[in-house]
C-alpha cells in the first residue's frame, strides 16, 4: 500500500498493461533497456510517468546483487571540478544519460592518496555497479586498483598504460590539434607556439603529437611550453614563451581553460590578439565564447562522450567486454584567429 494515500502502489503489471507490453519487456527497460525498441521503450516509460510507478531499488539490490548506480569519479583536486567547466560538462551529461535509466549517479573526487584509497575501498565494497574515470594520470594507482577489485570502468580518454586493460570514450586529440595547428598556419602565421597539456595525461602527450604532425620539419621545441590545464598555468606558461620566443605570432593552447590565462599574458605584454599573435584553443566547453576576444578552439562532444560513457559502462556491468570509441572533434572559429 502507498502509506500516504491508502492507496496500492502501482506494480509492475500496472506499467506493463498501461503500455500494452509483457511485463518482461517493462523490467528489461528498468534494468537498461537492453533488447528493447525504441517505440516499446517510450511506450513503458510514459507509462511509468502516467501510472506513477517507482521501482523498489532496495528490493531489485536484493535480487541482482547491484545497487543500480553509478559513480562518477574525478582523480584531481577537488577545487578543479568548479574551475575547468568541462568537468561540470561531463558531470551533468553523465548524470541525464543516467537518469533515462533510472539510476543515480554518484560524485566522487579523488585528488589526495588516502581520497583515493578511501573511495577505491568504497566501490570495491559493492556500492556502485561501476565507475566512470575522469581525467587519469599515468602512474595513477586508482586504475590498477580497480581492476584488481573487478570494479567495471571506462575512462574519459585513454587511460595510459592501461589502454588495452579498460574501456574508454576519447575525443579525437591528436586530430583536434593538427587541425587547429593547420588552421593558425593557414591564417598567415609562421612562428606557431604551443601550450601543452600535462604529459601524464592522455590529452596532454596526443595534442602536442598532433602540433608536431602539422608544422612537420618546421617544428622548434623552443616554441613548446608545458601547462597543467589552469588558467594560472596558461598565464606563466605564456609570459614563459614570450620571454623565449618573443617573435612568435600564434599559440595553440591545449585546453581554453589555460587559453584564457594566455590572453591574459598577451594583453599585459601588450600584445593584441588576433592581430600579433592569433590564439586557438581545445575544448569548447562553454568559456571559450565568453573570452574577449572570443575564443577559436576545438569542440569536443562532451555530451555524447559522456553518454558514451555510460552505455559502455552499463554493458561491462552486464558482462560485455570492454569497448573503446575515439570521437571526432570541429573547429569552432571566433574573435582569436
Amino acid at each position: 500500500m502507498d502509506t500516504s494515500t491508502g492507496r496500492r502502489r502501482p506494480t509492475i503489471r500496472d506499467v506493463a498493461a498501461v503500455a500494452g507490453v509483457s511485463r518482461g519487456t517493462v523490467s528489461r527497460v528498468l534494468n537498461g533497456g537492453h533488447w528493447v525498441s525504441p517505440e516499446a521503450e517510450q511506450a513503458v516509460r510514459d507509462a511509468i510517468r502516467s501510472t506513477g510507478y517507482s521501482a523498489n531499488q532496495h528490493a531489485r539490490s536484493l535480487v541482482t546483487g547491484r545497487s543500480n548506480s553509478v559513480a562518477f569519479l574525478l582523480t584531481e583536486p577537488q577545487h578543479l571540478l568548479f574551475e575547468d567547466p568541462t568537468f561540470s560538462i561531463l558531470l551533468r551529461s553523465a548524470a541525464e544519460a543516467l537518469s533515462a535509466r533510472e539510476m543515480p549517479l554518484l560524485l566522487m573526487v579523488a585528488g589526495a592518496p588516502q581520497e583515493r584509497r578511501r573511495i577505491t575501498d568504497y566501490v570495491a565494497a559493492g556500492h556502485v555497479d561501476g565507475v566512470l574515470l575522469i581525467s587519469s594520470h599515468h602512474g595513477n594507482p586508482v586504475v590498477g586498483d580497480l581492476l584488481r577489485q573487478g570494479v567495471p570502468t571506462i575512462a574519459c580518454g585513454e587511460p595510459l598504460g592501461y589502454e588495452d586493460r579498460i574501456g574508454w570514450v576519447s575525443a579525437d586529440d591528436s586530430g583536434g590539434a593538427r587541425t587547429m595547428t593547420e588552421h593558425l598556419l593557414s591564417r598567415g602565421r609562421s612562428r606557431v607556439a604551443t601550450i601543452t597539456g600535462p604529459q601524464d595525461t592522455p590529452g596532454g602527450l596526443r595534442r602536442l603529437a598532433g602540433y608536431r604532425e602539422a608544422l612537420g620539419d618546421r617544428f622548434d621545441p623552443e616554441l613548446v611550453e608545458h601547462g597543467d590545464y589552469t588558467r594560472a598555468g596558461g598565464q606563466v606558461a605564456m609570459q614563459a614563451l614570450l620571454a623565449r620566443r618573443p617573435e612568435l605570432d600564434a599559440v595553440f593552447v591545449a585546453s581554453d581553460l589555460m587559453a584564457a590565462g594566455a590572453l591574459v599574458a598577451l594583453r599585459e605584454a601588450g600584445r593584441s590578439v588576433p592581430g600579433d599573435v592569433a590564439v586557438g584553443g581545445f575544448d569548447d566547453s562553454g568559456l571559450a565564447a565568453t573570452l574577449e576576444p572570443p575564443l577559436t578552439t576545438m569542440r569536443q562532444p562532451f555530451e555524447r562522450i559522456a553518454a558514451e560513457m555510460v552505455r559502455l559502462l552499463l554493458e561491462v556491468v552486464e558482462g560485455s567486454d570492454p569497448a573503446r570509441i575515439t570521437l571526432p572533434t570541429a573547429l569552432v572559429e571566433r574573435g582569436t584567429t
